[in-house]
């Protein structure tokens, strides 16, 4: 396991219980100089999850995301058990900083059963053997992503773009495939904590790279020349089927529309196997710089 994996599991997303219902958290050492969304949703989902039942498992999560974090700062999360019905349980989670919300979630848990079963299909796609790992987050800036120490930032995550990143070029189509995995293996997904963690994992790579696919067609000499400022709105997560986050997950990533300052990206998630496990909705604040 890597050290940003390791710090990932073993504390960022270890929150602290303050009282009943109530979790403190915190943002890795090496943190970006504002909260990484897909760590809120994340931790989130991991103070719903402690309310919940173990015969109970995370199907979907609704966000939005309302202020700035502040990584120095811890994150209070507060949950308020919405509905406990004898199929579903219902959760809301606000996360708090200097007493203003920071973002919210719903979060909803089901009891394992069987249904009829379709899916789409996993277009056909290159694998992850031989494709460039990319050690850092793709930012729109001339340099590397950097922490509150100034040090160069890496993800816990291994992360390998078949198509190429707006931050590069620009592309035809409103349209990327990622493949992404922990750096690392995480503790098996066979118990509810293990099921939990490997939901955790996926929330927060699902944020990762989404909103690019609104930005190709639109940047020209890519993103880096600094033409646009992002900021994730809301955020939702449908999981279909069990997996694990420490293997490979092809990100499929389309934007069907953007205009109005904002972006809507649709992404899936597939095993190596083509198995869909999660679709993914969000829109973003796109923004043109002004010319100085």
């Amino acid at each position: 396991m890597s050290k940003a994996l390791d710090e990932l599991v073993d504390d960022v997303l270890d929150l602290e219980d303050i009282e009943r219902d109530i979790f403190r958290g915190r943002s890795p050492q090496e943190s970006l100089l504002r909260v990484f969304g897909g760590q809120v949703a994340a931790q989130a989902m991991v103070a719903a999850g402690r309310t919940v039942g173990d015969d109970r498992v995370v199907h979907s999560l609704h966000g939005y995301f309302l202020r700035p974090g502040d990584p120095f700062r811890p994150i209070v999360y507060e949950v308020d058990r919405t509905r406990d019905g004898r199929s579903f349980t219902t959760r809301r989670v606000t996360a708090v900083q200097r007493g203003e919300a920071i973002f919210t979630m719903s979060a909803s848990f089901q009891v394992l059963e069987e249904g009829i079963a379709h899916q789409a299909d996993m277009p056909v796609t290159p694998g992850p053997d031989g494709l460039a790992r990319r050690d850092r987050p793709p930012v729109p800036a001339p340099q590397p992503a950097h922490t509150t120490t100034g040090r160069a930032l890496t993800w816990p995550l291994d992360v390998r773009y078949v198509d190429h990143a707006p931050w590069d070029a620009a592309g035809p189509q409103a349209r990327n495939r990622v493949w992404l995995r922990a750096d690392g293996e995480l503790p098996p997904p066979t118990d509810p904590r293990g099921r939990l963690l490997h939901a955790c994992v996926l929330t927060y790579a699902s944020d990762l790279t989404l909103l690019e696919a609104t930005l190709i067609p639109h940047v020209e000499g890519g993103a880096r020349a600094r033409q646009v400022d992002l900021a994730s709105l809301d955020h939702a997560v449908w999981f279909h089927r069990p997996f694990r986050a420490d293997e490979w997950l092809l990100y499929v990533q389309e934007s069907p529309n953007a205009g109005g300052g904002r972006g809507l990206a649709t992404g899936r998630l597939f095993t190596a196997e083509g198995s869909l496990v999660a679709s993914v909705v969000q829109e973003g604040l796109i923004r043109r710089r002004r010319r100085q």
